[in-house]
C-alpha cells in the first residue's frame, strides 16, 4: 500500500472516486508526537463526530517523551473506538501508512495532533465527498492561539501574507483545489494511488494530492468544513518548523518543479532580494559603489521597504489580537516564517531536504491548556 507511482501529467479530465454505501464507516488517524497539551481535546473532538455508520480513531504514536504516550493508553482503555499503532521514526507520513492498514472503514479522515475538528466536520465531508465525486475534501484551517506569540502566529497563517493565500487558509469559494489541510480520503483511491510517500517528510499531502490528481480524481475544497488548529507556542520551535517545512518544498520542487505552486517561491525570493540589499549596502558604504552605479544599486532596497511595510501595516491592522503584545509578536512572527522557509527551500533546492526532520516536534514542552 506505501508504493509510490512517478505521477505523470495532471489529467484535465475528471472521473468520480469510488461511494461506498451509506454507514460504511469512518477511520479517523491521527499520529501522535509530544503533544500531551493538545492531544486530549484533539481525541475527543474527533469521538464526537456524529455519523451514518461507525467510527474508530487510529493513533500513531511516536517515541514522546511528555507523557503524550501514556495518555494515549489511557484514552484507548476507556474507549474501544480508540486503536492504537507503533511509529517509531516518528514521521507523520510513517505514522499515517501503518494508521490507514490498520483503520477498517471505506473513508479515512486525516487529523492533526495540533486540531480540533467542529461539530459536525465528519457528516458534512461526506455529504460533500458523495456530491462532487471528490476523492479528498478539505476545508479551512483556522488557526487560534492562547498566548500573544501562539495567537499572532495563528493570525500569520489565518493571512494571504503570512502563508501565500492557499485556499485553505481562508478561501471562501467551494471548487476543485491544489490539495487539501488534513483531508477526508476515500480509501480505494488511497491504495490505487500508493498512500503517503515515506521518503518525505513534510509537503506528503501536496505530494499525495498531486498523484491523486494525475490519476485522474478530484481534489475538493469545502469552505463550509473547518479545523481549529493550534501552531507552535514559541519563537525558536516556530522557527525550526518553518525551516524544516521549506526545506522539503525544495525537496518537492527539485522532484516536481513547476508543478509546485508559483506562490511557493515568494519566501526564497526574499532572501535573496535581502542578501542583495545588503551587498549592495556594504559596498556602498565602502565607497565601491558610488554615483550613478550606487543611484541603480539603490533599487535592490525597494522590494525590502515594501516587504516591511506591508508588515508594518498588517501588525497593525485589524484583527491584530488582545493587545500591544499581539501586535509586536506579529512583527516578528512573519519574518521569522518566510525567511526560515525561505533559508530552507533554497538549502532544499540546492543539496535536497536528505534526512531534514522538523525538530519543532521532538521538544515535549507545549502551552499548558487552560
Amino acid at each position: 500500500m506505501h508504493s509510490v507511482p512517478e505521477p505523470g501529467r495532471v489529467r484535465t479530465t475528471r472521473r468520480d472516486a469510488p461511494t461506498p454505501p451509506r454507514g460504511s464507516g469512518v477511520s479517523f488517524v491521527m499520529p501522535v508526537l509530544n503533544e500531551r497539551a493538545y492531544r486530549r481535546r484533539a481525541v475527543e473532538s474527533t469521538l464526537e463526530q456524529r455519523i451514518d455508520g461507525p467510527i474508530e480513531l487510529v493513533l500513531a504514536l511516536g517515541p514522546s517523551s511528555d507523557g503524550t504516550t501514556e495518555l494515549a493508553r489511557e484514552l484507548a482503555a476507556a474507549d474501544d473506538r480508540i486503536v492504537l499503532v507503533d511509529n517509531p521514526r516518528a514521521d507523520i507520513p510513517v505514522g499515517l501508512n501503518p494508521a490507514i492498514r490498520a483503520s477498517r472503514y471505506p473513508t479515512i479522515v486525516r487529523v492533526d495532533a495540533h486540531s480540533e475538528l467542529a461539530p459536525g466536520y465528519a457528516a458534512h465531508a461526506l455529504d460533500t465527498l458523495a456530491r462532487t465525486g471528490a476523492a479528498n475534501v478539505g476545508g479551512v484551517m483556522r488557526a487560534d492561539g492562547r498566548t500573544p506569540f501562539q495567537r499572532a502566529v495563528a493570525r500569520a497563517y489565518n493571512s494571504p501574507i503570512g502563508l501565500g493565500g492557499g485556499a485553505y487558509h481562508g478561501g471562501r469559494r467551494e471548487e476543485e483545489a491544489e490539495s487539501a489541510y488534513l483531508g477526508v480520503m476515500r480509501r480505494a483511491v488511497l491504495e490505487e494511488v500508493g498512500a503517503f510517500d515515506e521518503s518525505i517528510r513534510r509537503g506528503e499531502d501536496w505530494e499525495l494530492n498531486l498523484r491523486i490528481r494525475s490519476a485522474g480524481y478530484r481534489v475538493w475544497f469545502d469552505p463550509e468544513l473547518s479545523v481549529t488548529y493550534w501552531p507552535r507556542d514559541s519563537w525558536h520551535r516556530l522557527a525550526r518548523q518553518f525551516h524544516a517545512t521549506g526545506t522539503w518544498r525544495g525537496e518537492l520542487v527539485r522532484r516536481y518543479g513547476l508543478k509546485n505552486s508559483l506562490r511557493f517561491f515568494a519566501p526564497p525570493a526574499l532572501v535573496l532580494a535581502l542578501v542583495a540589499a545588503v551587498v549592495v549596502l556594504v559596498l556602498q558604504l565602502t565607497g565601491v559603489l558610488a554615483g550613478a552605479g550606487s543611484l541603480v544599486a539603490s533599487l535592490v532596497y525597494v522590494p525590502i521597504a515594501a516587504y516591511v511595510a506591508l508588515v508594518l501595516v498588517v501588525a497593525a491592522g485589524p484583527g491584530g489580537g488582545k493587545g500591544w503584545r499581539d501586535k509586536l509578536w506579529t512583527l516578528a512572527v512573519l519574518p521569522t516564517m518566510h525567511l526560515s522557509w525561505g533559508l530552507g527551500f533554497l538549502r532544499g533546492v540546492l543539496t535536497g531536504a536528505q534526512e531534514t526532520v522538523d525538530t519543532s516536534r521532538l521538544s515535549g514542552r507545549n502551552t499548558p491548556l487552560p
